[in-house]
């Protein structure tokens, strides 16, 4: 864990929304942020929070201290923008989570640091490989593993990374608890940042396709989402409920 000097002297600035925290992050930036923390040796866990992740980090006992103990905790919902900008008057910056991953691909690259993919179904996670070579080829790809693997093959798992000590861990769909596996194994694991984004490997295999940057910056993102799991769309009450906090914390001064 950061302190809060270290944050700030590596371009962080952290706002409480609805008392979760929310890091300000200026794109410009965001390289010499990388740099600086990954000077300090430590282990960095990179949340991209959404809405949603938003509303249960105030209150799953196991998800809302790894938001806390985060070094970069990044919004990707357009209405957490809004939220900030109501209730704290502040700019916050919001990141495309493919174009998230991708920036921080980049900036790793220019100095040959490395990267280690974990998640995804073979075929998918080959592909991935192979167009992260492509792209990036400075960028050492120190090893790769399926998602779906067995419980007795998790500690082997992670001493193949701690032995790799990837300047980056990025984690997919596949490992079971998904963003908690980082959380319950954070001890275990070396140090450089470690990130979790669901539908990345995928992308990178271009077997699903991400929403348009016109459709991502209107906040329409969701909606394409919903189509795809139709159970979704339940998610416009949690909305409703979060404009509802809002105003009660705007009224009533709580943030």
């Amino acid at each position: 864990m950061v302190d809060d000097e270290a944050k700030a002297g590596a371009g962080i600035e952290r706002i409480s929304l609805l008392k979760v925290p929310l890091d300000i992050v200026v794109p410009e930036q965001l390289e010499d942020t990388v740099y600086e923390l990954l000077k300090t040796e430590q282990g960095h866990n990179v949340v991209l929070l959404s809405l949603w992740d938003l509303l249960r980090a105030r209150n799953n006992y196991e998800y809302r201290p790894f938001v806390q103990r985060a070094t970069m905790v990044i919004p990707i919902a357009k209405s957490l923008v809004g939220g900030a900008r109501f209730l704290k008057k502040k700019k916050v910056y919001r990141y495309m989570p493919f174009d998230f991953v991708i920036n921080l691909l980049a900036i790793l690259e220019k100095r040959e640091f490395s990267v280690y993919l974990l998640g995804g179904r073979m075929r998918s996670l080959k592909r991935a490989e192979k167009n992260i070579r492509q792209t990036f080829p400075r960028l050492r790809v120190v090893g790769r593993y399926v998602g779906n693997f067995k419980h007795q093959e998790e500690p082997t798992i992670l001493q193949a990374i701690r032995k790799a000590a990837p300047s980056l861990l990025l984690v997919g769909q596949g490992v079971k608890g998904g963003e908690r596996w980082i959380a319950r194994n954070e001890g275990l694991l070396n140090n450089g940042f470690r990130l979790w984004c669901s539908d990345l490997f995928d992308i990178f295999a271009e077997r699903k396709r991400r929403p348009s940057r016109k459709i991502f910056d209107r906040g329409f993102e969701w909606i394409g989402f919903c189509f795809q799991k139709p159970w979704k769309f339940l998610r416009i009450f949690p909305y409703f409920y979060y404009k509802l906090l809002l105003f009660i914390y705007k009224v009533f001064k709580l943030n």
